[in-house]
C-alpha cells in the first residue's frame, strides 16, 4: 500500500548565499538573504510563504521573518532541535504540514556564522541533549565533535580494519567535487599526502577529516505536489522521509554501540515510505562532518554491508561517473557549513538537472541524510517528478 505521505511534497525553491570564512553579515541577515533567493527561484514572493522552520538554535524566530519578510499570515512556526539532522527532519515536518492543508509553502532555512561568530563546541552546548554529555564526556575534557565522534572511529578501524587512507579517499574525492562549484570555501585540490601530512585534531581525524567552520545561508521551500506544478522550476517531489535516533541519544559514552546512528531506524522507514531502496539511488548527499561518518552512513543506509564502507569508497564509486556519486557540491568538508541544507539544496539541483560541471548524467533518484550532534538521522529521499 502507497504509503500517505509519499510524493504528497515538493521542493520548489532554493537559494544559497556566498560560503566564506569571513563576514560582516549576521547569521539572521544571512538567513534572510539565503530565504529570499530560495522563494524567488520558485517563483513566489514572500507574501506566499505561511510556514517556516528554521535552524534552531541560532535561527531566526517568527517574528523575525514576519518582520523582515512581510509575512502576513503565517500558519505554523517550528523549530526541529537535532543538530546537524535538524533541517533533513525539518523536511518531514513541512512535508506533513503541506499535506495536511495546514500550510502551502513552507520554507526551511539556515543562518550560520560558524567562522565569523560562535564555533561549534560553543553551538553544541545549547543544545538541550548536551545536558547528559556535560555529566559524562565533558569532565574528562570532550566537548567539541571532533572529540566526542573519534572513539566510534577508532572502533570502525579496529573491528574492521578501516584506515587513515579510506578516510582521505572521501576527503579528497569532496574536494574534487567542490573545486567544480562557482560557491565553495575550498577551491585548491587536496592530495592523500596532504591529507596524511595535516595536523591531528583527536586522533583519528586530521584536519582534512574534519568539516569547515564558514559563514553563510541557505534555505529552500517546500510546497504541496498540486501547488509545485504551477510553479517555475521542475517538479522535484519528496518520495520518503524518516528520523531516528541512537541508544543513548544523549551520551556517546553510555552508548552499547558507537556505531549504530540513528539512520540504522530511520533508514528502513524512508526507504518503504518510499518504494525504493539503496540499490535504485542515483547519487546521495551525505552529512559529512567528519570522513569516518559517510563511512558509517553508507553501511547504516545499506549501501554495503558493516566494515566493508572502506573498500566501497577506494573503488572509484563516490566520484562523479562512479556507482554512487557522493556529495557532489563539496559537502560540509569542502564547500561550507551550514548544518547540511546545501546538501538537500544541491540534491534537488542534481534531480532538477541544474548542477552546471557537477552535474550527474541521467540523475532521477537520490537522498540526503542529516547527522545530529549525538548522533540523531534524518533521511530524505527525492526524485524528478515524471
Amino acid at each position: 500500500m502507497t504509503h500517505p505521505l509519499r510524493g504528497k511534497a515538493a521542493v520548489t525553491g532554493i537559494g544559497e548565499t556566498a560560503y566564506s570564512r569571513g563576514t560582516t553579515k549576521s547569521g539572521l541577515a544571512l538567513q534572510m538573504e539565503a530565504s529570499l533567493a530560495a522563494i524567488a527561484d520558485a517563483g513566489l514572493k514572500p507574501a506566499d510563504i505561511d510556514g517556516i522552520v528554521p535552524y534552531f538554535p541560532g535561527g531566526g524566530i517568527a517574528e523575525d521573518f514576519i518582520a523582515n519578510l512581510g509575512l502576513p499570515d503565517l500558519k505554523l512556526s517550528a523549530f526541529v532541535p537535532m543538530g546537524g539532522a535538524s533541517l533533513v527532519a525539518a523536511l518531514q515536518m513541512a512535508t506533513i504540514a503541506v499535506s495536511g492543508g495546514v500550510c502551502r509553502h513552507v520554507l526551511i532555512s539556515v543562518g550560520r556564522t560558524g567562522y565569523s561568530g560562535a564555533r561549534v563546541s560553543t553551538r553544541l552546548q545549547q543544545f538541550p541533549q548536551f545536558a547528559l554529555a556535560a555529566e559524562f564526556e565533558a569532565p574528562v575534557g570532550v566537548f567539541a565533535p571532533a572529540q566526542l565522534y573519534a572513539p566510534g572511529a577508532r572502533r570502525h578501524m579496529a573491528l574492521y580494519g578501516t584506515t587513515p587512507r579510506h578516510f582521505a579517499e572521501i576527503a579528497v574525492t569532496i574536494r574534487r567535487h567542490a573545486i567544480l562549484n562557482g560557491n565553495a570555501v575550498m577551491t585548491k585540490e587536496l592530495t592523500v599526502e596532504e591529507h596524511h601530512a595535516s595536523r591531528m585534531i583527536a586522533d583519528p581525524f586530521r584536519l582534512f577529516d574534519c568539516s569547515l567552520e564558514s559563514d553563510g545561508g541557505a534555505a529552500l521551500v517546500v510546497s504541496a505536489t498540486d501547488a509545485a506544478r504551477d510553479l517555475r522550476q521542475p517538479v522535484v517531489q519528496i518520495l520518503g522521509m524518516a528520523e531516528g535516533h541512537p541508544d543513548s541519544p544523549a551520551s556517546i559514552a553510555q552508548r552499547a554501540d558507537l556505531l549504530e546512528f540513528g539512520l540504522v531506524r530511520a533508514a528502513p522507514r524512508a526507504y518503504a515510505m518510499a518504494g525504493v531502496g539503496p540499490a535504485d539511488m542515483d547519487l546521495a548527499q551525505i552529512y559529512d562532518c567528519f570522513t569516518f561518518t559517510v563511512i558509517n552512513q553508507l553501511e547504516n543506509l545499506g549501501f554495503c554491508k558493516p566494515g566493508e564502507a572502506g573498500p566501497f569508497v577506494m573503488e572509484g564509486r563516490i566520484g562523479l561517473g562512479g556507482a554512487l556519486p557522493l556529495n557532489t557540491h563539496g559537502g560540509l568538508l569542502s564547500q561550507g557549513h551550514v548544518v547540511g541544507l546545501n546538501h538537500a539544496i544541491e540534491l534537488v539541483r542534481q534531480l532538477r538537472g541544474q548542477a552546471g560541471r557537477a552535474q550527474v548524467a541521467g540523475a532521477e533518484v537520490g537522498l540526503v541524510t542529516g547527522y545530529g550532534d549525538m548522533g540523531d538521522g534524518a533521511l530524505a529521499i527525492m526524485a524528478r517528478a515524471a
